[in-house]
């Protein structure tokens, strides 16, 4: 069976901008009526050549720099730059190209290389220079664009993942059951009322917090977990047994908000809620080559009824995708020991 590779968008806009340029140009010469068939099928692949290589290796060297990701105030001198020294080196290969076309086909009558790249020099720089500045203003406008729009996507999706977070983890049940508790504590433990009540308050807070930026800082997840933990230990007492496994060093990176989260609420309501003892949730979360690995392991067996189900869990799977444009991993899988393991591995950013 044969493999049909599709050509890549970008791909396919070098070729059609390229050919067209040299096309024109070919053309425009063909209208003076001094034209040459070999000399300007060999322009036309020469240029096409020239052109593809020139901004293809300047891709290539933006891709690297992270030219892409950076604001347009410190992106506009270095485009400059670049379009300078793209313009020279265009210059130095078309004249070169030029020369030696003309030299090989007609193999008489050239002057010296000095005396004609000094006759084509300023007009071949000159357009040089515009078409260079057309391809990088063209390309980098791509993506500023292109990044506008999964910014707006990540936005509304940060926003839905919000109110689903609030329905799938703080749902109705939830509610009544820490409720019931505060009901009860308000009698017997006054002081752990006023606590449960601020645990349920911060844990409204966080979930309907505007600030839907992108990352936020691992503590902070951290915190919200532990205020979530805390209040669902009042409803579960000893069926609920958390041990939690975090190095230091991770303290500096930046994490999705709630996903973390998603993954203890899964391993509650998939794992302690159902067993009749309880059991352990075990929290790790640990640096692993270039991966930030977070995971949460819980008693129960996965079915396939709930292995890809869950609001919680499918925002979060999306959001990963958008976020780290799929280099991100996500995985819930079933151990042989009885426990399910959910893990997400982030890349360091």
């Amino acid at each position: 069976m044969k493999i049909i590779r599709e050509i890549s968008t970008y791909w396919k806009i070098q070729l059609i901008g390229w050919f067209s340029a040299s096309f024109y140009w070919g053309f425009s010469a063909f209208l003076t009526g001094n034209f040459s068939w070999k000399i300007g099928i060999a322009d036309l692949i020469l240029d096409v050549l020239i052109g593809i290589t020139l901004t293809h290796i300047y891709r290539d060297f933006a891709i690297r720099k992270g030219w892409n990701k950076l604001n347009l105030k410190k992106l506009a001198p270095k485009i400059a730059v670049s379009v300078l020294i793209l313009s020279l080196l265009y210059m130095f290969l078309i004249v070169s190209k030029l020369y030696l076309v003309r030299l090989f086909i007609l193999d008489s009558g050239m002057t010296s290389f000095i005396t004609f790249f000094k006759s084509r020099e300023l007009q071949v720089f000159i357009t040089g220079t515009r078409l260079m500045s057309i391809w990088l203003l063209a390309y980098h406008l791509f993506h500023y664009s292109r990044l506008e729009i999964e910014t707006a996507q990540l936005s509304l999706r940060i926003k839905e993942v919000q109110l689903n977070n609030l329905s799938a983890q703080l749902n109705p049940h939830f509610f009544f059951n820490s409720l019931n508790n505060i009901k009860f504590l308000v009698l017997e433990n006054p002081n752990s009322a006023r606590r449960a009540i601020d645990l349920l308050s911060e844990l409204l807070r966080n979930s309907l917090n505007n600030n839907v930026g992108r990352l936020v800082p691992l503590s902070d997840e951290i915190n919200l977990v532990n205020d979530y933990l805390e209040l669902e230990k009042m409803r579960f007492e000893e069926r609920l047994q958390i041990k939690m496994e975090i190095n230091a060093e991770v303290s500096k990176h930046q994490i999705l908000p709630l996903s973390i989260q998603s993954l203890v609420e899964n391993a509650i309501k998939h794992g302690i809620e159902k067993r009749k003892n309880g059991g352990f949730i075990i929290i790790k979360i640990e640096e692993e080559s270039n991966w930030l690995k977070i995971s949460v392991q819980n008693p129960g067996k996965l079915s396939n009824k709930n292995k890809d189900s869950g609001i919680g869990l499918n925002n979060l799977k999306e959001r990963l995708l958008l976020q780290y444009n799929g280099n991100a991993l996500f995985e819930i899988k079933e151990r042989k020991d009885e426990t399910v393991l959910a893990t997400i591995l982030l890349p360091f950013k």
